[in-house]
């Protein structure tokens, strides 16, 4: 082999080396254990940015360039090849003299040639390496964060679609898909529904405000979920409408106790800005043996139907025949909201005459429907619908203006007309807007009296109620107490609320004749009203026997079928014409 040319190759070879070197940007450098020597090439010292160009250089010039926080490892790195004799490989940090900072990565074989031990190693920049795979992991936690916030806002938007906002509690479409559950799973187990509504929420809305209404709805989720049973569960089905559902029960009477358990509760009350907030529950129960549930919830509101029907505050349980019911009342119901558009609803009146000299000097007006198929009816007919539907302030509304219709049509045949009472409800009382519509309607002083139909609210008045009958006072509208002595009312309630007369119940009235104690009944309740300067009508009057003793025991005036029956208003037109023409004629003697 020719030397000159082998010289040649190598040369040649060794310069493609370093231009490969020099383009790749690798140092290479040389570091001898045994007498420390180190030895760098150019592109070591550019890495460093040293601004060297020499090939030996101190170790204190390696150590020192290295970042403080990877100096450490850096070193052990190198030591623990040292002591192995092996392969050297490590990655650092190094701090330019102009404060940049850039990662390297070293790598180095060990040759010991039975001298010395020398490592000949490579590094190279990987500060661009390392700043991707630093974004790509910063990435990579971006997209693995909004996957997980993705699952977290993925579960909220389930939970508020089947959890109701204000109560927490499961919603409609929760329960219909948990019902749904428990109808397929092939148990056949038992189920049950009590659907439990609110007693009064609508008058604490209208008359508290809506945070009142919140707060009632709020604490009776509270109350009613206390006493679900395990393995059931209660659901807000919107509104003032819960519904607890209840699974492999044993017997009905642990549905009773469980609805019994939530109507007192509920009777309790809830406090709310320092004032007791009157609540309750009227419940429907329904149950079936097979699971299946298909018309578990249309039962349990038939049966609720039927609750809020006989009264509040009370349980009752689904039967056949009650779907009977609820469809005629609802039929009703139709017609009792068609009838009041149209004007089928018109007063009768009976007259009311002083005890003593038995000229008519009040009149009350009477409710009856005129119905275009079934004729004249009378308000037991549909009272209670009106009642359930709500339509109590509407149809009291409508009653008025046909008698101040009436009233205005005879005086203006020159009659002078008495008082009218008509029957009130506490829904009417309680709207806040009353006043107002009184107003526009421009009632004379003295002419109109309301007579209060729901006297169950005589012992806890409400302020809103308060202020209205004040209101009404003040317009020169009395105030009536009906039905008194039946055990609605009070002294206390009639202390707070100074009526301008009371009515004796009729059933206290009827016995009078035979019964010295309910005679000495009725005195009481005429000097209790004398005390309070209260005036005293008896209603019920049935006979000439009752009209003497009733004088006698003090009332100061009668209504009853014994004085006049109620007619329509030109029946009574016609009694008010000829009671004008008698006063004319000369005072009539007492009897």
């Amino acid at each position: 082999m020719n030397p000159e040319r082998s010289e040649q190759e190598f040369q040649n070879l060794l310069r493609r080396l370093e231009l490969a070197l020099d383009a790749s940007q690798i140092g290479v450098w040389e570091h001898n254990v045994e007498t420390g020597e180190l030895l760098w090439d150019l592109q070591m010292h550019r890495l460093y940015a040293t601004g060297l160009t020499q090939r030996r250089v101190t170790a204190d010039q390696w150590i020192g360039a290295i970042h403080p926080d990877d100096r450490t490892r850096a070193e052990l790195d190198f030591e623990d090849a040292v002591l192995r004799k092996g392969d050297y490989q490590s990655e650092f940090r190094v701090v330019l003299p102009n404060g940049d900072i850039r990662h390297l990565r070293s790598r180095a074989h060990y040759y010991d040639d039975g001298a010395s031990g020398t490592f000949i190693g490579a590094e190279w920049d990987v500060t661009t390496d390392v700043m991707l795979a630093r974004e790509l992991s910063h990435q990579k936690a971006i997209a693995e964060a909004r996957t997980i916030a993705l699952e977290a806002s993925s579960a909220q938007i389930e939970y508020a679609a089947e959890h109701d906002y204000l109560t927490g509690l499961p919603n409609r479409r929760f329960f219909d898909r948990r019902l749904g559950e428990l109808s397929n799973d092939g148990t056949r187990e038992r189920l049950a529904l009590l659907h439990i509504d609110l007693d009064y929420f609508k008058q604490v809305n209208d008359t508290a405000g809506h945070a009142a209404g919140d707060a009632v709805l709020k604490s009776a989720a509270l109350m009613i979920a206390s006493v679900v049973p395990e393995g059931g569960f209660v659901a807000r089905m919107g509104g003032d409408e819960f519904i607890i559902l209840l699974s492999n029960f044993s017997t009905i009477r642990e549905l009773e106790v469980v609805a019994e358990h939530v109507v007192r509760l509920l009777k309790q009350g809830v406090s709310h800005g320092g004032t007791l907030l009157q609540t309750g529950a009227s419940i429907g129960v329904a149950w079936v043996n097979d699971g299946n549930a298909a018309s578990l919830l249309a039962e349990s509101d038939i049966a609720l139907y039927r609750a809020k029907k006989l009264g509040r505050n009370r349980v009752e349980f689904f039967a056949p025949h009650l779907k009977t019911e609820m469809f005629r009342d609802r039929r009703i119901a139709e017609h009792v909201k068609r009838g009041l558009g149209r004007g089928e609803f018109a007063p009768f009146y009976q007259v009311q005459v002083d005890a003593r000299t038995r000229r008519v000097v009040g009149i009350e007006a009477l409710a009856r429907w005129q119905h275009p198929r079934r004729g004249l009816l009378a308000p037991e007919s549909f009272m209670k619908v009106v009642l359930t539907l709500g339509l109590m302030a509407e149809f009291d509304a409508a009653i008025l203006e046909a008698v101040l219709r009436d009233r205005q049509s005879w005086e203006e045949l020159g009659l002078v007309v008495p008082r009218i009472a008509v029957n009130t409800s506490a829904a009417r009382l309680s709207d806040p807007t009353l006043v107002d519509q009184l107003r526009q309607l421009k009632i004379k002083p003295h002419t109109i009296s309301f007579e209060l139909l729901e006297t169950i609210f005589l012992d806890e008045i409400e302020d809103e109620v308060l202020l209205n009958i004040s209101l009404l006072k003040q317009m020169k509208i009395d105030i009536e107490v009906d039905d008194f002595g039946s055990g609605h009312a009070s002294i206390i309630g009639l202390l707070k609320l100074k009526p301008k007369r009371l009515k004796i119940d009729g059933r206290l009235v009827m016995p009078i004749t035979i019964s010295p104690e309910q005679q000495s009944l009725v005195r009481s309740i005429v000097d209790i009203a004398k005390t309070l300067d209260i005036e005293v009508i008896a209603e019920g009057v049935e006979t000439l026997e009752h009209a003497k003793l009733l004088r006698k025991l003090g009332c100061d005036a009668l209504q009853g079928y014994a004085i006049a029956r109620p007619v329509p208003s030109m029946d009574l037109l016609a009694q008010l014409l000829k009671e004008q023409k008698k006063q004319m004629s000369g005072p009539e003697p007492s009897a």
